[in-house]
């Protein structure tokens, strides 16, 4: 790439980075929405989906810290997604901590990193390096359009499943629901930081690149929660799957 794309077509290309690589498409998410998962597996989820989101405020902390002073807006997104996740009302993983314990696993269990996957390991550390590493822009198009702008579309597939054939109350799934509603607002705007500040050709090919990586490491990360603890009771072909 070597010419500036307008917001137009520059967006256009961040969502077709993304296209194709959402994490509805792996065996765990598609045994979760066709509800043949049990609670012991979404246990199994809520331990490790709490060491990727539950440092979400930190990722963000150390963006916040490299932004330039005079990109006022996006600093303020970031000091707002970080405060909206841990004391803008329930802190968020506590309230993935009460989806958790209705599964049937307990809060000390779920906050130990022992029974994170090597998988959801990985992907916690992809996260700590973007953020730390990365041009602050860079790691916006990572962390916020490459993985959190996926969320309202996993979850609402997700969510009706958990009261119609699972059985969760409303409060035990009031994880799924905040970040439906939240999570959309926070994608759009990374997608209007990205879009503003990515101002030069190799600023807008590194944000691409990234934000399929990013897509990537979510797809990864979920299929290994297929892999890990699922496959040896439902093998794929009871999924309509190929093996």
């Amino acid at each position: 790439m070597t010419e500036l794309m307008n917001q137009s077509e520059f967006r256009a290309a961040l969502e077709k980075a993304i296209q194709g690589k959402s994490a509805n498409q792996s065996p765990f998410s598609i045994a979760w929405a066709s509800g043949k998962l049990t609670r012991a597996h979404l246990a199994r989820w809520a331990e490790n989906h709490y060491h990727y989101v539950g440092p979400f405020a930190d990722y963000l902390a150390s963006i916040y810290a490299r932004m330039p002073d005079h990109f006022t807006e996006a600093k303020d997104f970031l000091l707002a997604n970080m405060y909206e996740e841990e004391i803008g009302g329930d802190r968020h993983t506590d309230l993935l901590i009460r989806f958790a314990e209705a599964c049937g696993t307990t809060r000390k269990r779920v906050v130990d990193p022992d029974n994170m996957s090597p998988t959801t390991r990985g992907l916690q550390s992809w996260c700590y390096a973007v953020a730390m590493r990365e041009d602050p822009i860079v790691a916006v198009a990572g962390l916020v359009v490459g993985l959190e702008s996926q969320v309202p579309s996993i979850y609402r597939k997700q969510t009706p499943t958990l009261r119609a054939t699972y059985g969760f109350t409303d409060e035990e799934v009031e994880f799924f629901d905040l970040h439906i509603v939240s999570d959309e607002i926070h994608g759009e705007r990374g997608y209007q930081i990205v879009l503003e500040h990515a101002t030069t050709p190799e600023l807008q090919r590194r944000c691409l690149k990234i934000c399929e990586i990013g897509a990537q490491m979510r797809l990864l990360y979920t299929t290994a929660l297929y892999n890990d603890y699922v496959a040896r009771e439902l093998p794929l072909h009871d999924l309509g799957l190929a093996a």
